[in-house]
């Protein structure tokens, strides 16, 4: 059975409902939370400097190739018999490839060098607004304008409305089976999909359902959750707002309970 969110996103696996049913456990991306407002984290440390290594690492490898191809290109003669040209093209398409592979890992590269205090998404339970602040290369996104790369600091501070917020889940096609839990923002009264948020990026299993989870029960008001389990205590909002919001670029008015 297809996805009712069109169009449909690649790697789907399901759609997911809202409401009170799920898991109320707390997770460990859970930043801060009181009874207006939740923050949860979506970039962790560690896969952040391993992602940030191996997209940079990438980048060295393909530049190089690239770099020899032309310089062999002007350097040596044009192949002159069959296998020589098969030669040139087997080399020529391997360029082509690099040059896609480098279109895709840019902006990885850059969304983990430039993302800063795991880009927290901020959920307002007394709004219904859905806040975020992050790299504007951090999405599900795979094509872009090449010129968005001349900017590799550029950010996107958006507001959405939770009721036109739907879950789905993905996975990433590796033999780790990670999944992803992605926001498809709808256009309102519709199941057409306008715009996407990475909520919960690249997890095992159940473990992709918790934040969804605890989202859900926050936004309905649920007592059973535990406001205080996450990294910063209820009372601590001044210290969540220092170490995490102050200096981020986040407009005021997102981050007020």
């Amino acid at each position: 059975m297809p996805s009712k969110y069109r169009p449909q996103i690649l790697g789907w696996i399901g759609d997911l409902d809202k409401g009170t049913q799920y898991i109320t456990g707390a997770d460990d991306r859970l930043l801060y939370a009181n009874d207006n407002y939740c923050a949860f984290i979506r970039k962790i440390k560690s896969d952040q400097i391993f992602y940030l290594f191996i997209s940079l690492i990438s980048i060295i490898g393909l530049t190089f190739y690239i770099f020899f191809y032309f310089y062999f290109v002007v350097n040596l003669e044009p192949g002159v018999d069959n296998d020589e040209k098969i030669i040139d093209i087997v080399l020529l398409l391997g360029t082509i490839t690099c040059f896609f592979a480098l279109y895709l890992m840019i902006p990885e590269c850059y969304q983990n060098l430039f993302t800063r205090r795991g880009s927290p998404i901020i959920f307002n339970r007394k709004t219904g607004k859905v806040y975020v602040n992050e790299s504007y290369f951090f999405n599900f996104k795979s094509l872009r304008n090449p010129l968005t790369f001349l900017h590799p600091n550029k950010k996107r501070i958006k507001e959405y409305d939770w009721a036109y917020l739907q879950g789905v889940v993905v996975h990433n096609f590796s033999n780790y089976s990670l999944n992803t839990t992605i926001l498809m923002v709808c256009k309102p009264h519709t199941h057409k999909t306008i715009d996407h948020i990475l909520l919960d990026p690249l997890r095992i299993g159940v473990g992709s359902y918790m934040v969804w989870g605890w989202v859900n029960n926050f936004m309905c008001c649920n007592d059973l959750i535990n406001l205080n389990a996450g990294k910063y205590k209820s009372e601590q909002e001044i210290q969540f707002k220092k170490e995490i919001i102050k200096g981020q670029g986040w407009p005021e008015w997102m981050v007020e309970a």
